[in-house]
């Protein structure tokens, strides 16, 4: 029997720790740059060509597992695949839209009640770790940091009866496709970034500096913009409700941001120590960290959402605790993982420079996030 597994199931098997093989028939090379990630997963990873002679191979493999997926780039490969395990009399499912389903679901989770019955929701796009938000109070609401994929934003604000009046970039994004300026265009609200990421956009904005304020609602509920580079020199945090701290790439829950996706290490390493070191120890330490990416499964918490107090991260979290600035440096600069896939490409995306077709943006941002220092 063939079972069709989306994109939602797999991620409540990853959130809730459920045993599952997965069977990645991709190359060998993608699988290594990104698979679908789960704490209690078991891989087995054989090109779907290797296995058109027949799956006997595996059976002795399948046969002890609770449940089997198997997995492909777009579904096609994966379902001939699982066919040819079913003739052999076992139950195995398939990822509908293969990994680029994976890629492109994302799944709100409520973080907190905000003052004056508003609420804050933590959007999830589990295949590259992203992490966007919505702001909402009394029929209206702010969006940081949004994917491309506006409608799910717009969906949301339907069901909740807000109307969307400002959406924020943190910063100019390279790792991801950013939804923020489309969005804004979508729904007719603001659209707000820092002018020092944005010396070469060619679209218009509304500037972001450390004096943005933003109320929304009827309440007393505010978004404040803290000036945060590092990450990129226009980087900015927000404050909600002084009660969240929204970091953007410049703090994660296990790691601190890279400096380096505009060529920049050296001269913006500085910048990242300062806001770490500086700016972030000033704040309150009850403040609850909310990142704009997760590196890996074990920073989720059981609810699936990603946040942790800021007291927590200073004193857990290894990239807040150097006291040499030489040591800092080094860690930053010398332990820096690939470039994203296609970031200069999506650097200009997000610039509005080009303005490739979906089939096309979706192929850019194949592959995990890579935001962060290791």
């Amino acid at each position: 029997m063939i079972q069709q597994w989306t994109a939602k199931k797999v991620a409540s098997y990853a959130i809730n720790k459920k045993s599952l093989l997965v069977l990645d028939v991709r190359n060998r090379d993608a699988f290594e740059d990104w698979k679908i990630e789960g704490l209690s997963f078991e891989y087995v990873n054989i090109p779907y060509f290797e296995l058109l002679d027949g799956v006997e191979q595996l059976l002795p493999q399948l046969k002890q597992a609770q449940e089997v997926l198997v997995v492909c780039a777009k579904e096609g490969s994966s379902i001939m695949i699982a066919e040819m395990i079913a003739e052999e009399g076992l139950e195995v499912g398939y990822l509908v839209g293969g990994m680029q389903a994976w890629s492109n679901y994302i799944s709100p989770k409520k973080i907190g009640d905000l003052q004056g019955g508003g609420e804050l929701y933590q959007f999830i796009r589990f295949g590259k770790g992203c992490l966007s938000y919505m702001a909402l109070s009394e029929g209206q609401a702010i969006v940081i940091d949004a994917a491309r994929f506006t409608d799910v934003y717009k969906t949301f604000a339907q069901e909740k009866n807000v109307a969307i009046t400002a959406v924020i970039d943190s910063h100019l994004h390279a790792d991801h496709i950013s939804g923020g300026r489309q969005l804004a265009q979508e729904v007719k609200a603001t659209y707000y970034l820092s002018s020092k990421d944005a010396t070469e956009v060619i679209f218009e904005y509304c500037n972001l500096d450390t004096q943005t304020a933003i109320s929304f609602g009827q309440s007393s509920v505010h978004l404040q913009a803290l000036y945060s580079p590092g990450h990129t020199i226009g980087s900015t945090s927000f404050i909600i409700d002084d009660r969240y701290l929204l970091t953007g790439d410049i703090l994660f829950v296990d790691s601190i941001g890279r400096p380096d996706l505009a060529g920049l290490a050296e001269d913006w390493v500085s910048d990242l120590r300062e806001t770490l070191y500086d700016r972030y120890r000033k704040l309150d330490e009850a403040l609850i960290v909310l990142p704009a990416h997760y590196m890996t499964m074990a920073e989720l918490n059981a609810d699936g959402s990603v946040s942790k107090s800021l007291g927590q991260l200073v004193a857990d979290n290894h990239g807040l605790n150097i006291k040499d600035t030489e040591e800092f440096r080094h860690l930053v600069t010398d332990h820096l993982p690939p470039q994203p896939n296609a970031y200069e490409e999506i650097r200009k995306v997000n610039m509005g420079i080009v303005t490739p077709q979906e089939e096309e943006q979706a192929t850019m941002e194949i592959g995990p996030n890579r935001c962060a220092v290791r």
